[in-house]
């Protein structure tokens, strides 16, 4: 065994939060009746209509590159664009493509299952032979399921086997981590496998006990927060790296600088070894039960025996409208893979393999020419342009398959605040990596179209320098994608008025 101490630098990922910088005051001085202006909603947006697209950009305080486009999706007539044809990587706008492609290939009520079964017959409640808990890929799967699971057992009857308990992981490849540039200790980036476990994420906390420190591991949810064995964790005299991982065969192992510990204090760390982590739970919940369960076990082959309980998961719509509101980086990957595997009939050899699949699918189906290397965004190898993402956005049935599940991104006055009434509503998907931002989806402005647009930013030259730093936020990283935020508000704004019918842009035009 050896500990792995890397420090390569963080991805910020979908679920880092950006605070929305503020715009220029509006005038003090309107030329119309402010009233009409309120009633709208529209008094405290600053018009953009009359600053140039051109302008806009060069006043952005970008470096690097941004390719941006947007157009009608009734008639297809592109309106702007500018680099539409520089790629860039696209961050978690990717899973937007993933979505698609999962619901060609597995379609809208496709259900993920897990499984209990028996391989011998049960005798006064003792199974004649192993317990299997067979994955099914389910990326959504969490502790309270595999209670039910659990409950299920004990009214069947069941109090333990004779063999072994068997989990089965192979439904789909195994990966240790998503992508290998990350930082070992961020849970946006665990394992993959058929069979994962509260998106592959164990619970560590620790308080301050006299001169030392009290630790736990849990698989915890709102409802359950079973002890895991399977992730230790060791405090270490040190104060660099702050975690460090080393891969034992039935364990993840842990430590942590005690120099970077408070008083007290929680976070979600990666789980590499998921399908024993799930048997692991699942053993606790059982035993909870009155069933009594050996160690879990790995096995390869496709299991069978008789079924004593199921877990169907949501339909895949559903998994996919909350993939897209959270950037869930896991379930992108499962959904990707699994797709992948319906299409090709085969279980994908790694994710890899799978992406090539879904790159090669989605430029022969759109006629464009990206290149993926994950299905959650998370890898900055990905690319794309900003007219290739129209081209995506506006082909048949892509408007019907993503606007009801994509996320509704809010438009902000000059102090930040939510225009709650604002005309114009925007149903996109967001992307976030260190000196990277894209946004890409669907804007209807009032009374009008729906419009297809995508602005994607980044600037790789410090991008490449970020990634030899040892913090979890470069230098610059920060700035960099506030002004990315802003940039994308200014344009949506812009793009809400000029767009829209002209009696609206008129009613607009008087905070000017």
């Amino acid at each position: 065994m050896s500990v792995t101490l890397t420090r390569r630098a963080l991805l910020t990922g979908a679920l880092s939060a950006v605070a929305t910088a503020t715009f220029a005051d509006a005038p003090a001085r309107s030329l119309r009746p402010r009233e009409r202006a309120r009633d709208l909603g529209l008094s405290r947006i600053r018009p953009q209509a009359r600053t140039s697209l051109q302008d806009i950009l060069e006043n952005s305080g970008l470096g690097g590159d941004m390719s941006v486009a947007i157009a009608n999706m009734r008639s297809g007539q592109m309106l702007e664009s500018h680099q539409g044809d520089v790629f860039l990587p696209p961050a978690s706008v990717t899973k937007s493509v993933t979505a698609l492609y999962a619901l060609d290939a597995l379609g809208a009520n496709y259900r993920f299952s897990t499984r209990i079964l028996a391989t011998g017959p049960i005798r006064d409640g003792i199974i004649q032979g192993d317990l299997i808990l067979a994955g099914g890929g389910d990326p959504v799967l969490t502790t309270d399921h595999l209670a039910d699971l659990a409950a299920a057992l004990k009214s069947a009857g069941i109090l333990g086997v004779t063999g072994g308990f068997k989990v089965y992981g192979n439904a789909l490849p195994y990966e240790e981590e998503i992508d290998p540039g990350q930082l070992d200790h961020l849970g946006y980036n665990p394992a993959l496998s058929g069979l994962n476990l509260n998106f592959n994420r164990v619970h560590f906390e620790w308080a301050r006990a006299g001169g030392s420190y009290r630790v736990s591991m849990d698989a915890r949810t709102e409802l359950y927060r079973p002890d895991v064995t399977i992730a230790r964790m060791r405090v270490a005299d040190r104060s660099r790296p702050i975690y460090a991982y080393e891969s034992a065969e039935n364990t993840d192992n842990w430590s942590v600088a005690r120099g970077a510990l408070g008083d007290r204090g929680s976070r979600w760390l990666p789980v590499r070894k998921p399908a024993l982590y799930a048997g692991d739970v699942f053993r606790t919940l059982a035993r909870a039960q009155g069933v009594t369960l050996p160690q879990a076990q790995r096995m390869t082959q496709t299991p069978s025996g008789t079924e004593l309980a199921l877990h169907n998961s949501a339909p895949l719509q559903d998994i996919l409208r909350d993939m897209l509101k959270y950037s869930t980086n896991l379930t992108a990957e499962i959904v990707g893979l699994a797709a992948s595997k319906r299409r090709s009939g085969t279980v994908p050899t790694d994710l890899q393999g799978s992406a090539q699949q879904m790159t090669q699918w989605i430029n022969q189906t759109f006629g464009v020419n990206a290149s993926f290397v994950d299905h959650s965004g998370l890898g900055d190898l990905t690319r794309i342009n900003a007219d290739q993402m129209i081209k995506i956005l506006t082909s048949e049935g892509s408007f019907d398959a993503l606007h009801p599940i994509l996320k509704h991104i809010a438009l902000r006055d000059a102090e930040g605040n939510v225009l709650r009434d604002h005309p114009a509503d925007v149903r996109a998907k967001t992307g976030t990596l260190n000196f990277v931002s894209a946004l890409a989806g669907y804007v209807q402005v009032s009374g009008g179209d729906h419009l297809a647009f995508a602005i994607i930013s980044g600037d790789l030259e410090q991008r490449e320098i970020g990634k030899a730093s040892p913090d979890e936020m470069p230098h610059g990283a920060r700035t960099y994608n506030t002004r990315a935020k802003r940039l994308q508000q200014r344009l949506l704004q812009r793009w809400g008025q000029i767009y829209a019918p002209a009696q609206v842009v008129a009613q607009v035009a008087v905070t000017d």
